[in-house]
């Protein structure tokens, strides 16, 4: 019995242990915290407008990548200069998607828009996925942004991509901007791989959902939302279908549009047609 008795406070304490490590482990800021890497194309006119692109949760530099050079070389022949950035995932940036300085991502569109050939007057970001919700961020704090194109993205700021999930995915003024705790509940979903399921569970947080809703109508830009309507990662035509919502009820003046694209994840990123459209009339030549 003292045996049984023994074995069961040592299990008991385990658990307790790892209760707390749980609810009160905050990972260290990453010794890159506030670095970001940048690669500048620049066409031969003169006053390029600039388009910043950055890339979702597979980390690095996907818009310097070949995959994409076809279309940062559309984007040279139709007059911008494109800015590909790293905000993790690189030698010298964060090595996780973790409280990401919005203010260092700022700076270095800013210092890159002093170019001589660059028209720093007009400045328009794209991101697709987790980067389509930094953008969001991004324009909603900084009124220096012309123009969004926000894919597949959210109308939220969810939790930093560690094993930890309790840190906010971005800073501002090195402060968290504030995201929604997962709950323990989405962990079978997590463990099946259903991350549309755990997605959404978050979202059910109404209450942390409300205070984490990226405030939208705090932007200067013109918006072109892109979502997919089977989306298996998150629910992205929804959370899209709420920037809309959000942005009416605050009479939000700029130009803005959702166009939901058929198809998974992905699809819209087979669509920038569409980008360069809303480029063209809304940002290039307004």
């Amino acid at each position: 019995m003292k045996k049984l008795l023994k074995t069961a406070s040592i299990l008991l304490l385990l658990l307790l242990g790892i209760y707390i490590f749980l609810e009160y482990y905050r990972p260290p800021l990453d010794k890159n915290y506030g670095k970001i890497r940048c690669r500048l194309y620049v066409g031969k006119s003169e006053n390029q407008p600039l388009i910043v692109g950055f890339g979702g949760s597979e980390g690095g530099n996907s818009w310097e990548s070949d995959y994409w050079k076809s279309t940062r070389d559309e984007f040279l022949k139709k007059g911008y200069a494109f800015l590909a950035v790293e905000y993790f995932g690189g030698k010298t940036t964060s090595s996780n998607l973790d409280r990401i300085s919005l203010n260092a991502i700022h700076d270095s569109i800013i210092n890159t828009a002093k170019h001589a050939k660059i028209d720093a007057s007009k400045i328009a970001i794209i991101g697709g996925s987790k980067g389509g919700e930094l953008v969001l961020n991004l324009a909603s704090l900084y009124s220096d942004i012309d123009a969004v194109v926000a894919i597949v993205a959210s109308n939220v700021s969810f939790p930093a991509l560690t094993i930890m999930n309790n840190t906010s995915s971005w800073t501002y003024n090195d402060t968290e901007i504030p995201f929604i705790l997962p709950p323990y509940a989405i962990i079978p979903c997590l463990l099946k791989g259903d991350r549309l399921a755990a997605f959404q569970m978050m979202l059910n947080e109404k209450e942390a959902a409300k205070k984490a809703t990226i405030p939208v109508e705090k932007m200067n830009a013109t918006l072109l939302l892109l979502s997919a309507t089977k989306d298996e990662e998150w629910p992205s035509m929804e959370m899209s279908e709420a920037v809309v919502k959000r942005l009416k009820e605050n009479n939000y003046k700029k130009y803005y549009q959702h166009i939901p694209i058929h198809g998974g994840h992905t699809e819209p990123l087979k669509h920038f047609d569409l980008v360069y459209d809303f480029l063209e009339h809304h940002f290039k030549n307004k």
